[in-house]
Parts: C-alpha cells; structure tokens; sequence
C-alpha cells in the first residue's frame, strides 16, 4: 500500500467517527423523539441536497472528461481511470478527419445524378487536373415525343476539358456509362474503369463507330492506387445488381473523397465476393475529408435483400411451370440473368438468349470469366420450335416495357421467331424505373391478354433492389467516418432522408449539404461552401440514329402534342384589304372532325375582322402580316377552347 493511501485513511475513519457521534440517542422522552425527529428530518434534507450537489458535480465532471468516481480503493480508481480512457477512446475513434496542416481546396461538381435517377456525372478538380466521375444516361419523360434517352449537357467539360486527366468509371449500368459514347464523339480522354465496365464500352464504341478510341482504355486491379494528374485515384469492390461494381477513393492534396458509386452490402452475393468492408475501414481510419454516397433507397428501413434471395423464388417457378419459361430483366444484370440460366439447366432447359444487348453483355461475361457456361447449352431463336416447351428458357430485354424490345414484340405477336402462348410462364425480373410504369404496365397487360402466367415484383418475389437501404447506409457512413456529406444519385427527398441518416451517425449538420446539378461545392479541412452555379441540362438522343434531337424540335412536339396545330392558307388583297377568295383551314388535335366546317367558317370571319382594322404598312410586310394573323387567331382560339395551339399561317398578298 502506498504511503498516500496511508495518509488518507485515519482522515476516512476520523470522518466515520465523527458521523457516528452525531446520531441521536435513544431516549423515552416523547419531546426528545420530535426533536430527534426533527434533527433527522433536516438531516435527511441535507443528505438528500448534497446527493443532488454530489450528482450534479459528477455531471460535471463527465461533461468534463474527468469521469465518474466511485471510490478511493486501488481497484475503484483503476475503473475510474480505464473509464476515461474508454471515452476518449471512443470518442478518438467516432471522430471525423479533421486536419488543419493543408489549406489546400477541392471543387465538385455535379453534371447529373442529382434531382433524378440516372444520369450520373460529377466532376472532381482541383486548379490544375481535373476528374469525370461517370459519365451516364436517363431515361426520357412521357412528354417528351420521340426522345429515347437523355444524356447530360457536356457544356463545362468544353471549358475545362485542358484540365481533364480522364474519366473514371464505378460500373457499367447505363445510367453510369450510357452517355460515354456522345462525349468522345466530341472530346476523348483516357478512360480507367475495372474490365467488366470497359467491356460493355468497347460494345458501345463499335456501335458508335468509335472503335479507334479503344486505346484510350485503362483497365485498373482493385486495391491499387493510381496517379491520375493530381489525383491518387483507388478501386475498392462493392456489391450491386451489376458484376464488378466498385466504390472510390480520390485523394488530393486536400484529402479523400470518398465515393461509394451504386451500392448495397450484400454478405452472400452470387459470386462469392463481397464488399471490400476492411477497405473502406482503413480509409476511415486514415481521415476521409468528404463521402459522396448513393441515396436511391434512403427511404427504405432496414436492410436491402441479397441477390441470391432471388434464387428461391426461381426455384419455386421453374419447378411449377409446364411450358416455356421467359425470363426479361436488364441486360446488364448478369448475375440475375446466370441465376435464371442455372435453374433452366437444373430443370434440363436449353437457354435462348434474344435481344443484341443482351447477347452481347452475357458473351462478354462469359470472355472475361465471371460467369461459366458452356456454349452448348445454348440455342438460336430460330430452333426454339425445334424443342418441347417444358425444354425452353427464353431470356431476353424489355423489362423496362421499351417497344423496340424483344419482349414488347413477343408480347404483341410482332416477334419474328417467339410468340406468346398461354402455356408460357413470363418472369419479369426488374424494378420499373420511374417514369417507365406505364410503358411497363402495357406489356403486363399484353401479355396477361395472350393467357400467359406473369410474376412480377408487384405480386412476386422476383426482384431485389441493388441499392442500399438505411441500415447499410448506416453502415458505411460509421465505417468511413467522413468530415463532410454529400448525398447523391437520387431526386431531393432521397438526398434529404439520407442527409437526415448520416446526422444520426454522428456527421455534423453543418458539415452536410444538399446538391443541386450544376452546384460547384469547394471543400477543404476548414470549411465546405457552395462557390458557384455551373450550367447544365439535358441533351435529347433519337436512339434509332444515335444522334442529338435539337430542343426546339422537342418543344414543338409537346405543343402539337397538347394543343394541336392549325394551319391557314389565304389570298389577300392588300390594296381593298380583303380576303381573294375563301381561306383554306385545316385543324390536327384541337376539334373534332365533324366540327372541322363550323371551325373554318370561324377563322374566316377572324381574319376578315382582323384585314378590316389592319394598318396599311402591315400589309405590305408579308413576315408581318403573319405575324400578326398568329397572335390574332392564337388569342382567338384561346378564348373559345382554351387552347394555345401551333399556328401556320401561309398568306399571299395580292
């Protein structure tokens, strides 16, 4: 015992004592048992006040960092010391990247991915190199006549394109790398992807006739970090609906940007390798300055199922049906595509693969060896009638309900080789993107119609999501610990819930900020702000020519689309101010057919009106005068249909 502890304890017996001595007596007397009473009721209130001090100050002391103690004996002040250390420890390993010995900066910018689903591009810079995180694709809105995809304006990449060491690739679904092929038939520059992404590229280019471009593939190892200008650029294996899928880590001298790409964490996907979790454990350690993570599912609780849950579900279908099997998901899910091919081989199917992106993406699988399957289990379209139906797996594109798509025309008898028989059972193996429901809804209908069976998410367990629910969220936000947030990839009340979700795992508020396309956000070890707005939109793409739709051919077709067209043929004499003969009009979309006479007869009288009030110049100016005859019979039409229809009026001044 040391001589301290010595010192301390006659003064703890002497405090003993002394508390001894002032208990009350014992007597008989009745007024003495009040006083005692009384003394023991104001001591009570003493003792009972200083346990609220003593609490208080151990509050105190705990807000303090000193720690509870609880006692004097060796082995109380060695709980009381390991304690503390337990807290700080915790706290040491809870806390952020915070680093002030750089005070250099980081812009990002985000060219797409943001207030929508799909078309992600965001680029990384700092003032001398600059990065291309994706560069993809979405889909089109309903109002949008004639457009097959969307792909983002490439406007600021012009002005920065000196500055750009190359475009890195997280994976190889569309809405990453669809629109990859529309920039290099402007710019090029080196492209550093994992070999599954750089594979379906090379499809791409030889459909874009860019194959001279293949040179500029980079093919990257995962776990290996690579000098890209100023950036030391790493892959690291995550889990999604697609093979070979990868988060980042960009490192400045500013710090790690961390970016998950498309995620979720599945411990048990089909080919047996799962997130790269340690990976993502040590840059947490090490210091990450900012995380962009996917948001698609931030609303989802829990935890998103693994893709090999799919597996039952194709099991229970296989077995249960009688005649073909055809199965339609996006071709680009190879893992999902292997699972149906493995369960038609277990039933003693032969496989028909229809559909260009589909065969294409499935051999490159195949070439690259990440899935194994022999080339003789498989056969043409055209040999389908050639086996019994119980010996048929059809695999095949449409599940997004697109019309040019192999299953839209099976489904609606427009198929050269396979048509709908009410013997078939048609599994549709995807979530519809939004936006494509209803496209999605009239095959279901279609093919319901022929008498076929259909499982679908809505009414089977045919699909899981390949993106991240809160609880795997949760996960690698704890696991890389970042200074500052910013979710991506999602429409704003995706981006907001998880903006909510990384808060309750400890992110400052202040360190999280929402992002708009086009919002350029600085970041260093001192601060996060938004600096400036750049310039983005969207560019329309006719997917049948593979080129650019002009905005103003897109504007006009929502107008005939909503309101119609009216055009106007007349002769006039300028010099009685008069119509030569009767005006020809003829009206599309704004009044029914039967009405077409009455209709004509109206607009006769308008511009009779119109020559009797008009100014003697205006007719010599024919550009003027149908200038004019629009805005008149535009107001017209407006105030007895209530239509603003496209006006054509074609006026010979005699």
């Amino acid at each position: 015992m040391s001589e301290e502890t010595n010192n301390k304890q006659p003064s703890a017996e002497k405090t003993t004592t002394q508390r001894r001595q002032r208990r009350p007596r014992k007597t008989q007397n009745n007024s003495s048992n009040g006083a005692n009473e009384k003394r023991q009721d104001v001591d009570k209130s003493q003792t009972n006040g200083q346990k609220t001090s003593n609490s208080n100050n151990k509050r105190r002391r705990r807000s303090n960092g000193s720690g509870p103690v609880i006692g004097n004996e060796p082995w109380q002040k060695e709980i009381s010391r390991v304690i503390v250390a337990n807290k700080k420890g915790h706290e040491a390993r809870l806390s952020t990247f915070k680093s002030n010995r750089s005070t250099e900066k980081v812009r990002i910018t985000p060219l797409g991915g943001l207030g929508e689903i799909g078309g992600n591009m965001t680029v990384v810079e700092t003032d001398n190199s600059a990065l291309i995180i994706d560069v993809g694709m979405s889909f089109p809105s309903e109002d949008m006549h004639g457009v097959d995809i969307l792909i983002p304006d490439f406007d600021y990449v012009r002005k920065i394109k000196n500055k750009i060491k190359g475009i890195v690739i997280t994976h190889a679904h569309e809405d990453h790398i669809g629109a990859v092929p529309y920039l290099f038939k402007e710019m090029q520059f080196p492209i550093y992807a994992t070999p599954l992404p750089l594979g379906m590229l090379s499809n791409k280019f030889e459909e874009h006739g860019l194959k001279q471009y293949r040179k500029l593939f980079r093919p990257v190892e995962k776990r290996k970090i690579y000098k890209i200008g100023e950036f030391d650029v790493e892959w690291m294996h995550i889990t999604h609906s697609i093979i070979d899928a990868s988060a980042l880590a960009i490192t400045s001298k500013a710090g790690t940007i961390f970016h998950t790409g498309d995620f979720k964490i599945d411990h048990t996907p089909i080919d047996g390798y799962p997130s790269d979790l340690h990976r993502f454990a040590y840059y947490g350690e090490k210091g990450v300055l900012c995380m962009l993570s996917d948001s698609t599912n931030s609303h989802k609780e829990g935890f998103t199922r693994s893709e090999s849950s799919v597996g039952k579900t194709f099991d229970a279908i296989f077995s249960k049906a009688k005649g073909r099997v055809i199965m339609s998901t996006f071709s680009s899910n190879i893992h999902r595509v292997y699972q149906a091919i493995e369960h038609g081989l277990r039933y003693n199917r032969k496989v028909a693969v229809i559909g260009r992106s589909m065969e294409r993406n499935l051999d490159m699988a195949r070439e690259l060896g990440y899935v194994d399957l022999d080339k003789s289990i498989f056969i043409d379209a055209s040999e389908v009638h050639k086996y019994p139906d119980n010996e048929v797996l059809i695999v095949t594109t449409g599940s997004q309900g697109e019309t040019m798509a192999a299953l839209y025309r099976m489904a609606t008898d427009e198929h050269r080789h396979i048509k709908i028989k009410p013997t078939d059972q048609v599994i549709i193996s995807a979530k519809a993107i939004p936006g494509n429901e209803g496209s999605v809804s009239t095959v279901l209908n279609f093919l319901l119609k022929s008498g076929a069976s259909v499982a679908y998410q809505d009414f089977s367990e045919i699909h899981v999501s390949g993106h991240a629910a809160q609880e795997e969220q949760k996960l690698l936000i704890r696991l890389v610990k970042p200074q500052y947030f910013l979710p991506v990839h999602g429409e704003l009340n995706h981006t907001l819930k998880h903006q909510e979700t990384a808060i309750k795992c400890g992110v400052d508020p202040k360190n999280c900020l929402i992002m708009e396309d086009g919002d350029q956000i600085e970041v260093c070890t001192k601060y996060i702000k938004k600096v400036r707005s750049i310039k983005t939109g969207k560019v329309f793409i006719d997917n049948q020519i593979n080129k650019q739709i002009s905005d103003d051919v897109v504007i006009d077709r929502q107008k005939l689309a909503d309101a119609g067209v009216v055009m106007i043929v007349a002769q006039i004499n300028k010099d009685d101010q008069r119509l030569e003969t009767k005006p020809k009009v003829v009206s599309y979309g704004l009044v029914p057919d039967k009405e077409d006479k009455a209709f004509s007869k109206d607009m006769e009288n308008v511009l009779v009106q119109y020559l009797t009030n008009a100014k003697k110049e205006v007719l010599q100016n024919q550009r003027a005068l149908e200038n004019d005859l629009r805005q008149v019979v535009r107001k017209h039409i407006f105030r007895t249909l209530k239509k603003y229809p496209t006006i054509v009026p074609t006026i010979f001044i005699m």
